[in-house]
């Protein structure tokens, strides 16, 4: 099993980062899955035509959840332990969600995932779009992290404790 010394989870979409958390989760394995395990996985759960047209290569998947393990495996090799690959951190822009709600004046305790989500459907990704802090199109894409991460580790989770950035 190959260990990568670069945090790889920051290139990992918060959907296949789920993935890989059910499959590192789960007390049925003996060992850590690998790379390859993940996708045999995956690959088992999508539909035979799917399958089929995705391994003759004339089916534009580029943005799916598959083509995203699939160039994970050609760079770092099918052996790679995906858990190496499972997001604990927020990405970047989330990251400054997080601040922003911590750097709120009348905040008394630091926000959880929770009070971020919150803020979050209160407007509080609109501002960040007009001051120039975020782009118009992350707000999906947020709201979706932020609700893997409530997901995996509880609305009551201390949001700084997710912060990271590159």
């Amino acid at each position: 099993m190959i260990r990568n010394p670069i945090y790889a989870a920051a290139r990992v979409s918060p959907q296949l980062s789920a993935l890989i958390e059910s499959r590192v989760s789960d007390p049925n394995l003996d060992q850590p899955p690998t790379l390859e395990q993940v996708r045999t996985f995956l690959a088992d759960m999508l539909p035979g035509p799917f399958i089929a047209a995705e391994r003759m290569h004339h089916f534009d998947i580029s943005d799916s959840v598959l083509d995203e393990l699939n160039a994970l495996i050609e760079e770092y090799g099918k052996d790679a332990l995906a858990v190496d690959f499972s997001q604990t951190s927020a990405s970047e822009a989330l990251s400054r969600v997080i601040e922003a709600v911590m750097n709120e004046e009348n905040r008394e305790n630091p926000p959880t995932l929770a009070a971020v989500r919150e803020a979050m459907i209160a407007g509080l990704l609109t501002r960040l779009v007009g001051e120039g802090v975020l782009d118009d199109d992350e707000d999906e894409t947020l709201q979706t992290e932020i609700e893997a991460l409530i997901t995996r580790f509880g609305a009551d989770s201390l949001a700084e404790e997710f912060l990271h950035y590159e």
